[in-house]
């Protein structure tokens, strides 16, 4: 084993200290199904350890608490992120990924994924409410779209919008489902099936609402065109 094998053991939770060593990136804080006292311990003893925190789906509580330990602290209530520390500076963001949230409702996992491919050291912009009801509203931000290096592009409902821009853009394009939708979506597998099985070349497909896992992918593809 490396010796990034070895790791801080909470009881409750290990601490995958060695984790930037081995793929470059530290380990990120799912807070959901903790108890806010365990999310602080792990967010205060990799802050000890000088690792540079990112949790997902933290809660306003967890942030209050780990903001009063840490005033670089910063929280997106909208997104559920949480970041203490800087694993990257603002000024040595490189690339560009741009998320494209079809609409208003899907902005929380649209903001996880631009909290997340900005945290490890991409440029993001947000594009929001350009869904293909109306779809002229998507064709106005076209000369956008066509700066980023990597799109995510975020929809509920039938999630067609992934496969309308993979048709208009030479950029790789992340497909992010949500669970926004009437019934017969069933919870966002109708967008996830719909993503999955698009004729659009050139994209790939992320779980229902992981917004954390598409921003995460676009940032390693962006690195590697930056490289």
């Amino acid at each position: 084993m490396d010796g990034g094998a070895t790791g801080d053991n909470l009881g409750f939770a290990w601490i995958d200290s060695g984790r930037s060593r081995r793929t470059g990136y530290p380990e990120v804080v799912y807070c959901m199904g903790k108890t806010v006292d365990q999310s602080e311990a792990i967010i205060t003893r990799m802050r000890e350890k000088g690792i540079p925190v990112l949790g997902t789906r933290a809660g306003k509580e967890l942030a209050e608490r780990i903001g009063r330990r840490f005033p670089d602290t910063e929280y997106d209530e909208s997104a559920g992120t949480l970041t203490v520390g800087s694993f990257c500076k603002p000024e040595e963001r490189r690339g560009l990924v741009t998320v494209v949230a079809a609409g208003t409702s899907d902005l929380p996992y649209a903001g996880e994924a631009a909290r997340t491919a900005e945290f490890f050291g991409s440029r993001v912009a947000l594009i929001t409410d350009v869904g293909i009801a109306g779809i002229h509203r998507l064709f106005n931000r076209l000369e956008e779209l066509r700066k980023a290096r990597v799109i995510v592009a975020v929809a509920g409902m039938e999630g067609a919008l992934p496969g309308v821009i993979a048709g208009l853009v030479s950029a790789p394009v992340i497909a992010l489902p949500t669970s926004v939708g009437y019934g017969a979506s069933f919870g966002g597998l109708s967008a996830l099936l719909g993503m999955l099985t698009s004729c659009a070349p050139g994209i790939s497909v992320v779980n229902i609402d992981n917004g954390f896992g598409a921003g995460y992918q676009a940032n390693l593809i962006n690195a590697i065109q930056r490289s």
